[in-house]
């Protein structure tokens, strides 16, 4: 009935890349009709002849149209529906951030449907061909490149958690990791320690693993891979392994860093059981800010998440989007950890 060139360009791709949603207003075009029409002829309301009807719809499906949930939605309070991506429900620290997008979704008055993809990247694309039927916009953690995202997405609004601004062109809510890990091996060094390793949890070079390596080489102390070993499980077993396998290759390690707060209490237990004192002889700091962290003995020093605030920024980037409006960006989409100082050390 239309063209290639009248498929493509009602849905185009906005300035930073993203492909556009096509609105009512596209379709009106396409299908050379009101929006009025349009409306009675999605939603199967009002008296409308059953060729302009198929015309209209025809033109929706070239377009992948999607109804907008979000305008009735102001109208409607609760109307809202916001899919949210989590890799791992059984880490505390992803219902931590669940808790905090719940909370200042609650807030707007909108729905949130959770999707755990389990930490499998086919399930994190069927997540957004499913979310992208059911929710006005998304926000989550995605290991997909953009254009894959870009294919499964459908137009829907995307946020991207734990990605920087600059890693990709979708809307996101980043952690300022560099600035975290500054704080931490700052507080090392003041505290006497020049030789401290670290537990890894990135196969990939990330960016808790650079900003360690830079931060230990601008205080000038010895740092090699031998002193940084991967834990692929980010869990206590996880990080109580890797702590074996450090304390192997580098048994004169007086402080370890660990990816996050779960495989720093693994590293404090395996220490226990090579008699060594935490924090007297092996100091240990996390990542995340766990509550848990309170409550294993010597209590956690970690550099803390804020999750309400970034449950806060990943809701305002989906509301700014869904409006039509510009995400955040630079310093307004980051989350900086803060040192919380506790006995680990």
């Amino acid at each position: 009935m239309w063209t290639d060139r009248q498929r493509v360009e009602p849905g185009g791709e906005r300035p930073d890349g993203a492909r556009r949603r096509a609105t009512i207003h596209d379709v009106a075009r396409l299908a050379g009709v009101s929006r009025q029409t349009v409306s009675r002829a999605v939603n199967d309301k009002g008296e409308i002849d059953p060729g302009t009807k198929e015309r209209v719809l025809e033109a929706a499906r070239l377009l992948d149209y999607r109804p907008s949930r979000f305008a009735r939605g102001l109208v409607q309070k609760g109307a809202v529906t916001a899919g949210l991506v989590i890799p791992d429900l059984r880490n505390p620290f992803f219902p931590e951030v669940a808790a905090g997008v719940l909370e200042a979704a609650e807030q707007r008055g909108w729905q949130v449907v959770v999707w755990d993809s389990r930490i499998d990247d086919a399930r994190e694309r069927q997540a957004l061909d499913v979310l992208s039927h059911q929710a006005d916009a998304v926000v989550g953690y995605f290991k997909d490149s953009d254009d894959v995202l870009t294919r499964h997405l459908g137009g829907v609004p995307l946020v991207l958690l734990e990605r920087g601004p600059q890693q990709t062109r979708f809307a996101a809510v980043g952690i300022d990791a560099s600035a975290g890990v500054e704080q931490g091996i700052a507080h090392l060094v003041e505290a006497g320690h020049r030789r401290i390793g670290m537990l890894d949890g990135e196969r990939e070079p990330g960016a808790r693993k650079q900003a360690f390596l830079e931060q230990v080489r601008r205080h000038g102390l010895p740092v090699d891979e031998s002193w940084i070993v991967l834990c692929p499980e980010h869990s206590v077993a996880g990080g109580e392994a890797g702590m074996e396998r450090l304390l192997e290759a580098r048994p004169e390690i007086t402080a370890v860093f660990g990816f996050n707060d779960l495989i720093a209490v693994g590293a404090m237990r395996t220490a226990r059981r090579h008699g060594r004192g935490v924090p007297d002889d092996l100091a240990v700091l996390g990542f995340d800010g766990l509550s848990l962290g309170e409550l294993v003995d010597p209590a956690l020093t970690t550099l803390h998440i804020d999750k309400r605030q970034l449950g806060r920024l990943a809701v305002e980037q989906m509301a700014r989007l869904c409006a039509g409006e510009e995400p955040l960006r630079g310093a307004d989409a980051w989350v900086t950890p803060e040192l919380v100082v506790r006995e680990s050390a």
